[in-house]
């Protein structure tokens, strides 16, 4: 799920990202040194490197929040598929385990008939092959071939696990980013290339395949603590953003195909697919 910290860390990296494009071992486009972080500064190392001419820039959430749930009515999406390590290849009347043991689910089909192994933590490719023979009639395996003697119709298939995502909030909050500079001018400078490149930015991805909406709120400026030699200017931009659930999501191996008759209710055939 999203919640403010994963946009704190996302706008500092873009931060970063726009005042270092060719890397920190770069000099910054910006004209002047500048500190990126999530956070608030930490007043005795902000105070040396201001000394020191460097500029810091953090990115701090605000107290102003809403709820902007609507009428939520988003099913369940897929944000990570399945990952496939074992394949069941089947040719004639045998059935070949092969790649490496993981939690997946194994399927073999003989005649309509559907025979699951789950794959368990201390498996093998053999010891799959031996517990799926274990599980059908008239079958033996030898290492990873299982052999299946009478059968008209094989197929074989291989499921894994996946991550699925839904969301069940929206809010909308505001995200200060403050520029902490020696001097007026690397204040403006510093402020006014961030402004600049975040000008046209409206969405933000988030590892739970969740979107936020962003747009620019207002600025603030001060120079009271100009005595100190700290110059200051925020930048504050409201973002919509969701709450969401995310859970494991097993691949199916295992289709029925099921056809009932309208007029009476009842069932007139099931199939495995």
């Amino acid at each position: 799920m999203a919640d403010q910290s994963d946009i704190i860390a996302q706008l500092a990296a873009m931060s970063a990202a726009a005042l270092y494009p060719a890397g920190t071992s770069q000099p910054s486009p910006s004209g002047y040194p500048v500190k990126v972080y999530p956070g608030w500064p930490v007043p005795n190392v902000l105070d040396a490197d201001l000394l020191a001419g460097k500029v810091h820039l953090s990115v701090y959430p605000l107290v102003t929040e809403r709820n902007t749930t609507r009428h939520i009515s988003e099913g369940w999406r897929q944000i990570q598929g399945p990952a496939h390590t074992i394949t069941a290849t089947v040719s004639g009347n045998t059935v070949t385990i092969a790649g490496t043991a993981s939690a997946q689910n194994v399927l073999i089909q003989v005649d309509g008939q559907d025979y699951i192994y789950t794959v368990q933590p201390s498996d093998t490719i053999n010891g799959i092959a031996a517990a799926l023979s274990a599980l059908i009639p008239n079958s033996t395996s030898s290492g990873p071939v299982v052999t299946i003697t009478g059968a008209h119709a094989i197929i074989a298939r291989v499921g894994g696990f996946g991550q699925v995502a839904r969301e069940i909030r929206r809010q909308e909050k505001q995200f200060q980013l403050s520029v902490w500079a020696p001097t007026p001018f690397a204040r403006d400078a510093v402020a006014k290339f961030i402004d600049t490149a975040f000008a046209d930015v409206y969405n933000l991805a988030f590892s739970d395949g969740s979107i936020g909406f962003m747009r620019y709120s207002h600025s603030n400026q001060t120079d009271q603590t100009q005595k100190a030699g700290l110059y200051r200017r925020d930048i504050v931009y409201t973002v919509d953003f969701a709450t969401t659930r995310v859970q494991q999501a097993t691949e199916v191996v295992a289709p029925v195909l099921g056809v009932v008759s309208e007029l009476s209710g009842q069932t007139i055939l099931t199939k495995n697919l």
